[in-house]
């Protein structure tokens, strides 16, 4: 009482809703201490009985309550223990009539929704029991561990555990497929669970290849769903692991059928305590499927929440600075060596709220900071994933803001020495590759259709060395429309910026080459300049990098918009003069790039 005292108070409506009232939680606990002593007595004598205890747990936010009061008092794993006996009992069922076959279905479903519901709110290992040799281990535990999608967890869709006896799962087809509705009587719950995730394969199959209309499709999930949710989850669950193994368009149906079986099911055919069901079944699927939707942005509306999709609500610490959340979740994930699945979403709603220059920027002066050699080669990798997020603007900014900030203020350049310059440079390179690669795929007809106002918008943002406009102007000239102007060097004497990016008439209009050709002219004049420091020092490892990553003399790649005079500075620098280096840096397709390359080597 007296700790309430100071508690903060809870006014708004969501809050409640996010956390129980602690004097409610005090009221359930002796509730919480008859079910238990209900849960204890025989299961087979008065089944109906104990299905009217756990219907009511289920109404409205009791569950939820009769949880935290379970956990508060150290009761728990008791808990679980007992709906897990619970669970085992309703597996086989002997001889029995229509009424006790559809009690033993709910008490089967129930106990299972629970105890999916207390592993997602509370962690697995609450619902694990001590490993006794010998002992046979119940079915939830073994579906749980390797069926049940948790974070972190990443599931194979091959695995043994999804693939059970083929005479069981055709049975299961057939009886999905044919029914009007699921059977009851002496139907083995566990064994449908374990079967369901091969029957959905056959069936996703069917209906990919034409043999099953979506029509078919409808009454199938109606059938997994109509009776026990326990299927639909146990399906879900496959269908989360087997949708991270294809590509984003091979996904479609796979999604459809995760839609179909996550509404509820509108009939009056249905069992007891349908709707409660429903609702917990519903949070379940949202948890499972959120890592798969937030992938693919896919929206499905789960009747729980009403919200058409699950977002990470409540990730970012409140009244806190978004730079102190980023710098705090680096520091773990650097720390742990690999990126979580909410880590992923944290920096994803940080990269949306500050961004792509503050996320970057912010990002980049965490990696200066390191000091040891084999956090900063842990944190590139790192940051390069996380880059992944939006790898086209984070170059854009990464190589036309951040890089030319540090080269051309020398109260930065401290900052560049070696190891975190070095593993600066490594990022940057491979930034730039993989933007370059994936963008060089995509249609030029796009970048003709762009407005003349945003190339503008573009061209004012990273102008190209406008400290000699001669230069900048042949820059821009190189696009289709004068392709002819530089077909030919001999045209004209070599100027200090003509690259191998002209003679190839690469659109210089496009953001992407613009920023390149601004960086390469940069590295020109500072390999040029007669200042020398941690700057030149970058500089080298950032070329060492492309030579490291690139094929020896390969076209269109990044080295095509570095210009052609570079080549004779950048061999002045004792470790890039041999005969490799300039080999790999030069364009050797063009006759005046095999003309430096061999004016260059004579000069070693």
């Amino acid at each position: 009482a007296a700790d309430r005292e100071h508690a903060p108070q809870l006014k708004s409506g969501e809050n409640a809703n996010i956390q129980p009232n602690p004097g409610l939680i005090l009221r359930a606990e002796p509730t919480v201490t008859n079910i238990l002593k209900t849960m204890d007595a025989d299961h087979s004598k008065s089944p109906e009985g104990l299905l009217g205890v756990l219907g009511h747990m289920l109404s409205g936010k009791s569950l939820d309550l009769l949880l935290a009061a379970a956990a508060a008092t150290g009761k728990l794993k008791s808990f679980a223990r007992k709906f897990i006996n619970l669970n085992e009992f309703t597996t086989h069922g002997n001889e029995e009539l229509a009424k006790a076959a559809s009690v033993r279905a709910l008490l089967f479903d129930i106990s299972f929704l629970m105890l999916c519901h207390v592993a997602q709110t509370y962690g697995s290992e609450v619902i694990l029991s001590e490993s006794s040799t010998g002992a046979q281990v119940p079915f939830f535990e073994t579906w749980m561990q390797t069926c049940m999608p948790e974070e972190g967890k990443i599931l194979n869709p091959d695995h043994p555990c999804f693939w059970p006896d083929s005479t069981k799962v055709e049975s299961l087809v057939a009886l999905l497929n044919n029914s009007s509705e699921m059977k009851l009587v002496q139907m083995k719950w566990h064994e449908a669970c374990l079967s369901i995730s091969a029957a959905i394969l056959e069936i996703l199959n069917a209906w990919e290849n034409g043999v099953l209309a979506f029509e078919s499709i409808q009454k199938i999930t109606d059938n997994i769903k109509g009776k026990v949710c326990s299927l639909a989850v146990c399906a879900v669950a496959w269908l989360v692991a087997h949708v991270r193994m294809l590509g984003l368009d091979e996904r479609e149906k796979s999604l459809q059928m995760i839609r179909q079986l996550a509404g509820p099911l509108y009939s009056e055919n249905t069992l007891q305590f349908y709707n409660e069901r429903v609702v917990i079944m519903s949070s379940i699927l949202e948890h499972m499927c959120a890592d798969v939707l937030q992938q693919t942005a896919t929206q499905i509306k789960f009747p729980s929440t009403g919200v058409d999709t699950m977002p990470y609500w409540n990730l970012l610490p409140p009244k806190r600075p978004i730079k102190e959340v980023l710098t705090d979740i680096f520091a773990k994930v650097l720390e742990k060596g690999w990126v979580d699945s909410r880590s992923i979403h944290i920096f994803d709603t940080l990269l949306h709220m500050g961004g792509v220059y503050w996320f970057c920027n912010n990002l980049i002066k965490e990696l200066l900071k390191e000091t040891r050699k084999e956090h900063t080669l842990r944190a590139v990798e790192l940051l390069y994933s996380i880059f992944c997020l939006d790898m086209q603007q984070v170059t854009l900014v990464l190589l036309g803001h951040i890089l030319p900030g540090l080269l051309t203020d020398s109260s930065k350049w401290h900052s560049l020495m070696d190891p975190p310059g070095t593993a600066l440079a490594k990022l940057a390179v491979w930034c730039a590759l993989s933007s370059y690669s994936s963008h060089k795929g995509q249609a030029s007809s796009r970048q003709k259709k762009r407005h003349r106002e945003d190339i503008e918008d573009y061209i004012s943002l990273f102008p190209l060395d406008d400290m000699q406009p001669s230069k900048l102007m042949r820059l821009l000239s190189s696009n289709e429309e004068d392709a002819n102007i530089l077909s030919s060097p001999t045209d004209r004497s070599m100027s200090s910026s003509l690259s191998a990016s002209q003679l190839h008439t690469v659109n210089m209009r496009d953001p992407l080459n613009r920023v390149l050709a601004n960086l390469f002219l940069l590295i020109s004049s500072i390999l040029g300049s007669r200042t020398a420091g941690p700057h030149t020092q970058f500089v080298q490892w950032f070329m060492e990098e492309c030579v490291d990553c690139l094929e020896q003399g390969s076209r269109g790649s990044i080295l095509q918009f570095m210009p052609f005079t570079t080549v004779s500075e950048l061999v002045k620098v004792s470790a890039m003069s041999s005969p490799k280096v300039v080999l790999a840096i030069t364009d050797l397709s063009l006759s005046l790039g095999r003309q430096v390359a061999a004016k260059a080597i004579a000069a070693l």
